[in-house]
């Protein structure tokens, strides 16, 4: 019985049939809905009803993160994996979260981490999806970018402007990160503390980083993923005939192509 769960789950989570595509396609489903309803509840306090939600996204995420762990070949190197890391935090702080403090609540955020790295998502959005494959590093980019904002936002919210806890002061803590990403400076709102300065600086160092790679894949000329014989060279252009770096033959499939 194990070993025919266990080939079943490896069917889910690693095969190429449709069912189990889309239950991967699930899965993404239950992160970013897991993403969006940790968004919108770091500004409130917790009532009965949102524990109960709570414990139910921790046994769901938990059930996930086991399947996983009994499925990997090499356990230790998964559980070394940042996105791992991420859910076991994720995952302590749901089960626990009756008895821990409102502003532990930004860690949950952390589970935005596994959308990103999801190795099959991206396998299967390469296979289906021509935009995802014409414009993949703009995709990941912008997700890496927004997953920034809003867990810089809620840290910050935490932090810094939970002194008056509600949906106003995480606006403040968001159009702070905002303006300091983008290196606005409005000066309207600012942290004059030096942890609050050291903040800032954080923000501003892998903040405007993770802009400039979204703005270089938007505007820098497309690539298509094609692996060469020869070299090994990964991205190519999309209507290249011979790899640039070693000169070999190529044969990149190109839509309509036999």
């Amino acid at each position: 019985m194990p070993d025919r769960l266990k080939n079943r789950l490896d069917q889910l989570y690693n095969g190429g049939a449709r069912a189990s595509v889309r239950f991967r396609y699930g899965l993404i489903l239950f992160d970013a809905i897991s993403i969006l309803y940790f968004i919108v509840t770091a500004p409130f306090i917790a009532t009965p009803a949102v524990h109960v939600v709570n414990s139910v996204f921790g046994a769901l995420i938990l059930l996930d993160f086991l399947a996983r762990f009994w499925l990997a070949r090499d356990r230790w190197r998964l559980l070394g994996k940042i996105y791992t890391l991420a859910d076991i935090v994720v995952i302590a702080v749901l089960i626990l979260d009756p008895f821990l403090s409102h502003s532990l609540a930004f860690l949950r955020i952390l589970r935005g981490l596994r959308l990103i790295h999801s190795y099959h998502l991206l396998g299967d959005l390469r296979r289906d999806s021509r935009f995802f494959r014409l414009h993949e590093d703009a995709v990941i980019a912008a997700i890496n970018l927004v997953v920034f904002i809003f867990t810089t936002a809620s840290a910050a919210y935490v932090m810094f402007f939970d002194q008056h806890p509600g949906l106003g002061a995480y606006i403040d803590a968001l159009y702070f990160t905002v303006a300091t990403l983008t290196t606005t400076g409005f000066g309207d709102i600012t942290l004059a503390s030096a942890v609050g300065k050291l903040f800032s600086i954080f923000v501003m160092v892998f903040g405007v980083a993770l802009f400039v790679s979204l703005a270089r894949a938007l505007f820098q000329p497309q690539k298509v993923r094609f692996t060469c014989p020869d070299c090994g060279l990964l991205r190519h252009d999309p209507d290249a005939v011979h790899c640039k770096h070693c000169g070999r033959l190529l044969n990149i499939p190109t839509e309509g192509a036999d």
